[in-house]
């Protein structure tokens, strides 16, 4: 078990089409091509024996520290070793691949020594398939080709123009390649790894390697450049935005909910999902973000992409999915890995994803609740979007009082959830505000007459009279922290004495020193053995919802707390463990969606209170008229 590092240990690098993670101790332990859903390449973080890996770290230094950072304002990370005999760099970035789904994408390993003498190991040990396909090797004097059934790699070896090519090592070591290089002061060698040409390596020179580097931190600056988010924590801010976007899919404009798979939600436990996905709810709330921030472009292209699926689920006369794959397929069939052990002894490793076949009736709300704030910053819908709309609120008028699975994806079968009635409500609602906005074609009395129905019935039965509070479902006393929107989504307002009761309930029992569960498992079995740490999402929502309730110096602190917990390159996880570690896959988009929601509400509020300890009631959700 110690040969896997920390979750939190490692930064993530991608090219909008796939990313990469590496650890602070310079292993490349996890990437798929050619796509974030594809097969894995090197899987060592689940696995550190079948999954394969790609280190580059000095050879035989003792006592060596380890640093890691970002280079400002882009994701080309930089991982620095400080040794007896000197300083050296690797320093890891992806070049962009551009909108064009393609097999071949380019992974650079940069190695740089900055002060002394350092001898550098590269082991390049990759497992093709999730470590279940046999390769090939073609060795060569810059490089060698690995060739598996369905792709093939070339690492190809970049040399300095002042470096001696004699003082490297390439040979072949069992199913992969190691080589020693060594750099004096000023010196710079590496690899590129490429996937998908099949070519025999070359030498890659200094003028080539520059440009590869200079283009990708220009795109990345000039990306983040175009935000327009001035409010206090903007650091913490944009390297949210930098890691939505890494996490997005630039050929359909897909966001997934991780780049990962496997990841344990508890270590040695059995919740190891694969969220190499793209949830309608994910992608639904970064609309909200991505406006916020100015990213305009990017909300366009993922509602082009949502509309596509309900254009599809209009065509077919059935409820959405809840996800889809990055090109909005729909097979996601769960597999299980049983010949890899799982990160840190956590079985089973799971690829796809049975969630997929779930009902989730949530999902409405989230969906057309971004497409009518999208419509307030003039992105509006197109005649047959709206079509494709209608048909879907029309189905939801006839479902939506269905048992469903609810928005944690529990398999203990359906229930009637809160929060699932609640999103209903909001989708029908913003539907019906869409249509008297335009005067567009709609059945507007009869949404209204539904919109009556659901908001009279959670209030008569998602609201608890002994606990004093809305509950996960009905005929239950659970608690549930997906209730925390229910201010923000304009459901009931935040100083209603119900929400102010529902919100000290959720103070008591979900609330651990301003971390959130989402429920009490122990309370409500949801088919699953074993617990969970707090959720991060959650938390963020507990931030916003404090805000809105009047309590802004706890939600102040609440964030600021929040904040210790993140990574060293400013990341989260899916959930923080019992001791504040990093755990459930990595990054989460979700996590960096809640904490830049948070800082953009915290951000108003506070320059719109009265005085240090105040702030309006507003709630910080839509524009009822188009945006000018």
């Amino acid at each position: 078990m110690e040969s896997y590092p920390i979750i939190e240990s490692h930064g993530l690098i991608g090219d909008l089409q796939t990313a990469a993670l590496i650890a602070d101790d310079g292993t490349l332990d996890w990437f798929c091509a050619p796509r974030f859903d594809s097969p894995s390449i090197f899987a060592g973080l689940l696995d550190h024996k079948r999954g394969g890996y790609f280190r580059i770290a000095p050879d035989g230094a003792e006592n060596v520290r380890k640093e890691q950072l970002y280079l400002p304002g882009t994701p080309i990370l930089i991982t620095r070793f400080l040794t007896s005999d000197g300083v050296g760099e690797v320093v890891d970035f992806m070049p962009v691949a551009g909108d064009t789904a393609t097999d071949r994408h380019r992974l650079v390993r940069l190695v740089n020594v900055v002060r002394g003498t350092i001898r550098f190991r590269i082991d390049c040990q990759p497992r093709f398939n999730y470590g279940r396909d046999r390769h090939d090797i073609e060795m060569y004097a810059d490089g060698a080709v690995f060739r598996s059934p369905t792709l093939s790699m070339t690492v190809h070896r970049v040399r300095h123009a002042d470096q001696p090519p004699d003082e490297v090592e390439i040979e072949r070591d069992g199913d992969g390649v190691r080589a020693f290089a060594t750099l004096r002061e000023g010196a710079t060698g590496g690899v590129l790894l490429e996937t998908g040409s099949g070519e025999p390596p070359r030498l890659i020179g200094p003028e080539e390697i520059r440009a590869m580097y200079a283009q990708t931190r220009d795109y990345w600056r000039a990306w983040l450049s175009g935000s327009c988010y001035r409010g206090r924590w903007r650091e913490a801010v944009e390297r949210s935005a930098l890691t939505l976007k890494l996490l997005t899919y630039a050929p359909t404009g897909a966001l997934i909910a991780a780049p990962t798979a496997g990841l344990p939600e508890q270590i040695g436990g059995t919740r190891n999902w694969d969220y190499r996905y793209a949830w309608i709810r994910d992608g639904s709330a970064s609309v909200y973000v991505l406006l916020g921030l100015g990213f305009t472009e990017e909300a366009r292209r993922y509602l082009l992409w949502l509309n596509d699926r309900i254009c599809e689920a209009a065509d077919r006369a059935t409820p959405l999915h809840h996800m889809y794959r990055v090109d909005g397929s729909t097979a996601l069939d769960e597999e299980l890995l049983d010949h890899l052990e799982g990160y840190r002894r956590s079985r089973p490793v799971r690829i796809g994803n049975a969630a997929a076949d779930q009902l989730q009736l949530d999902i409405y709300g989230e969906a057309l609740s971004a497409i009518h704030f999208a419509d307030s910053y003039g992105l509006r819908s197109s005649y047959q979007a709206w079509l494709n709309t209608v048909k879907s609120i029309d189905w939801l008028c006839e479902h939506w009082d269905r048992p469903d699975e609810g928005i944690w994806e529990t398999r203990g079968g359906r229930q009637d959830f809160t929060f699932g009635r609640v999103m209903s409500w909001v989708a029908v609602d913003r539907a019906i505000r869409l249509a008297q906005r335009y005067g567009v074609p709609g059945e507007i009395d009869r949404w209204s007459t539904e919109r009556g129905r659901i908001y009279h019935q959670i209030m008569n039965r998602g609201y608890h009279p002994a606990r004093r509070a809305f509950v996960q479902h009905y005929d239950s006393d659970v608690l549930d922290a997906a209730l925390l929107m229910m201010p923000s989504v304009g459901f009931i307002a935040p100083d209603d004495p119900m929400w102010q009761s529902t919100l000290r309930a959720m103070d008591d029992e979900l609330v651990s020193d301003s971390l959130v569960y989402r429920y009490n498992p122990t309370a409500s079995p949801d088919g699953l053995p074993g617990d969970e740490g707090t959720f991060s999402m959650c938390t963020f929502w507990y931030v916003e919802a404090l805000a809105r309730s009047g309590r802004l110096n706890d939600a102040l602190i609440t964030f600021e707390k929040m904040l210790t917990y993140s990574t060293h390159l400013g990341l989260f996880a899916e959930e923080i463990g019992p001791t504040g570690e990093q755990v459930g896959n990595f990054p989460q988009a979700f996590s960096h969606l809640g904490l830049i929601k948070a800082a953009m509400t915290l951000d108003h509020l506070m320059d719109a209170a009265p005085g240090p300890c105040r702030a309006p009631l507003g709630t910080l959700v839509e524009r009822d008229s188009p945006r000018p």
